[in-house]
């Protein structure tokens, strides 16, 4: 079910918050198929990562949550990535083992 974009916001800070407290070790961006995106392209350990994902209301919706984590919160993330189809934000906490450079 799709979700607004603040409930996803507060829904990073949360996760982002509950699992060590620094925006700056997570990752957020977005994709058509996160757990794709996550597991295959940026090597997040699906047993044991500390990651999540949440449906947009539509791709616009996702750009602007991404843009605001990585601007304002001070996430890691690609921004501008994706097409029409990306509705779904992605959020995982980094590691020596994730890829994002993906």
């Amino acid at each position: 079910m799709a979700e607004s974009k603040q409930a996803i916001i507060d829904a990073i800070k949360n996760l982002i918050k509950n699992n060590g407290g620094n925006y700056s070790e997570f990752y957020v961006g977005i994709a058509k198929d996160p757990e794709d995106r996550l597991f295959n392209y940026h090597d997040v350990d699906k047993a044991s990562g500390i990651y999540d994902y949440w449906e947009a209301y539509d791709d616009e919706s996702a750009r602007e949550v991404e843009k605001y984590c990585i601007d304002t919160l001070g996430t890691k993330g690609g921004g501008g990535g994706g097409d029409e189809n990306s509705d779904n934000v992605y959020a995982y906490k980094i590691t020596p083992d994730t890829d994002e450079a993906a």
